[in-house]
């Protein structure tokens, strides 16, 4: 059983704190149940494009607004509390916060920690968690 609160987190690799968002990350590779969770603050005025070609993301917003964009297909949708949307196709996708936002989002496969995204707007894929995940599905 794994229990956390995030007191346990702060000042370890759950905590990742940047100028636009900072997240918790409850869950990571390490803990073998196959999935990151994450509570992540977004502050208003983030306006970036983000491509997480390593991993599938899925965000459950529970405080504030803000709007996704589609770059494949151009669409627009209105980001609220009791909105979830999941990059099931690895999405290119601008997401624009327009107040505070709260979110819950799970990675697969999950992080290993303190990651931070890249020029493209994604995670690494950590080769060390290629390498378990090939051998464990043997």
């Amino acid at each position: 059983m794994i229990v956390r609160t995030k007191e346990d987190l702060q000042g370890t690799k759950g905590e990742v704190q940047t100028e636009n968002w900072s997240s918790f990350r409850y869950l990571h590779k390490e803990d073998g149940m196959g999935v990151t969770l994450t509570d992540a603050i977004l502050e208003p005025g983030l306006d970036e494009v983000f491509w997480y070609k390593n991993h599938l993301e899925a965000v459950y917003c529970i405080e504030g607004e803000g709007i996704l964009e589609d770059l494949k297909t151009g669409r627009t949708y209105a980001i609220k509390p009791g909105t979830l949307y999941a990059l099931d196709q690895h999405d290119l996708h601008r997401l624009n916060v327009k107040t505070r936002m709260r979110v819950i989002c799970t990675f697969v496969p999950p992080l290993v920690g303190g990651e931070i995204h890249d020029a493209e707007g994604s995670y690494p894929m950590n080769e060390r968690m290629t390498i378990i995940d090939e051998a464990s599905s043997l």
